[in-house]
């Protein structure tokens, strides 16, 4: 049974996740409309790594016979309009999605709810793969500035990521 503000909290993060596959799913349409292909195609991937976050806890919830809430998704607010802007976007969200996770583990070490400490662990290792990328995304774009050798090389690298399916 998990204790009720970890579930609360765990039943939030589901459309925290659900929100971030939106906002990756935005930026990757507008990505499309630059023809920035590779761009569009990695954060096409990220989108769908995030519904999989979602589902994970979402049949947590349910393994643990808890109901499941869920609530309205926001329209994405993505802001900027160039590819760094993008990025530095998804790098300050993924900061906000760390944080959102180390608070439900906060309160799940709080209520000694343990099965949710042991679930959240692989969250709060996941965080750290994905802060590391997008920041590593960021320092690509920000160090080519305007290079259009350099951005094809990195749309390049991001396109050969695979989806996990």
């Amino acid at each position: 049974m998990i204790k009720k503000p970890v579930l609360k909290l765990l039943n939030e993060q589901i459309n925290k996740e659900f929100y971030a596959a939106y906002l990756y799913l935005g930026m990757s349409a507008k990505c499309t409309d630059m023809n920035r292909d590779g761009f569009a195609s990695w954060l096409r991937i990220q989108a769908e790594e995030e519904i999989e976050h979602a589902m994970k806890i979402y049949d947590y919830v349910t393994e643990q016979s808890e109901s499941v809430e869920l609530t309205p998704i926001a329209k994405p607010d993505i802001k900027g309009k160039t590819l760094l802007d993008f990025f530095k976007q998804a790098y300050e969200h993924e900061q906000l999605v760390t944080a959102s996770i180390n608070n439900i583990m906060d309160a799940a070490v709080k209520e000694k709810d343990y099965a949710s400490q042991v679930f959240l662990q692989w969250f709060v290792t996941e965080q750290v793969e994905e802060e590391s990328q997008t920041s590593n995304i960021v320092d690509d774009l920000a160090f080519a500035k305007n290079d259009v050798a350099s951005i094809l090389a990195i749309e390049k690298r991001l396109a050969e990521r695979e989806s996990d399916d």
